[in-house]
């Protein structure tokens, strides 16, 4: 093998093992860098870049992540309850529509109105990266996002904290 050849091959192998080593969370500039399976995108809307899958749900992300719906959009939002809404119990509320959830604010938005992403699990902001909050329970209510529950499943106070960008002031 000439050196060429040969310098070639070994770039492309250091460049393919740096991306396999890639977690939800890691900086990147282009997909590739969090994958080279096409598993994993790179979300160059935030900071630096954030390795992500898109489309999650509660039980489908890497185990370094949650999968957090975030919600676009403004909408003249009916009040609910996500404690007791869709319950099957006595204290059941129903007050969002089939085509609406319940979010963690309280209020019903259209279910096409969200977009999930596999975001970096934290236990407090040590755990994100320079530019990146640990958005726990009341980061979520102010900043947006919220754990996606399994079915039956309510927001306990326990809500899984997730490194999310911190907002620019």
């Amino acid at each position: 093998m000439t050196s060429r050849l040969w310098i070639a091959a070994a770039a492309a192998a250091a460049l393919t093992l740096g991306a396999c080593g890639a977690e939800i969370g890691d900086s990147c500039f282009s997909s590739i860098d969090c994958s080279t399976t096409g598993d994993r995108i790179c979300d160059t809307t935030q900071e630096d870049g954030y390795c992500t899958v898109l489309g999650c749900d509660y039980d489908t992300c890497p185990e370094e992540s949650v999968c957090v719906r975030f919600v676009v959009g403004s909408f003249e939002n009916v009040a609910c309850d996500p404690l007791t809404e869709d319950l099957e119990a006595s204290n059941a509320t129903d007050d969002c529509s089939l085509n609406e959830l319940c979010t963690l604010a309280g209020t019903c938005v259209p279910r096409s109105a969200e977009i999930r992403y596999c975001m970096r699990t934290c236990g407090d902001g040590g755990d994100c990266r320079d530019g990146y909050e640990c958005r726990g329970r009341d980061l979520m209510l102010t900043h947006g996002g919220e754990p996606v529950l399994a079915p039956g499943e309510r927001p306990s106070g326990d809500l899984q904290a997730f490194c999310a960008s911190a907002p620019v002031l």
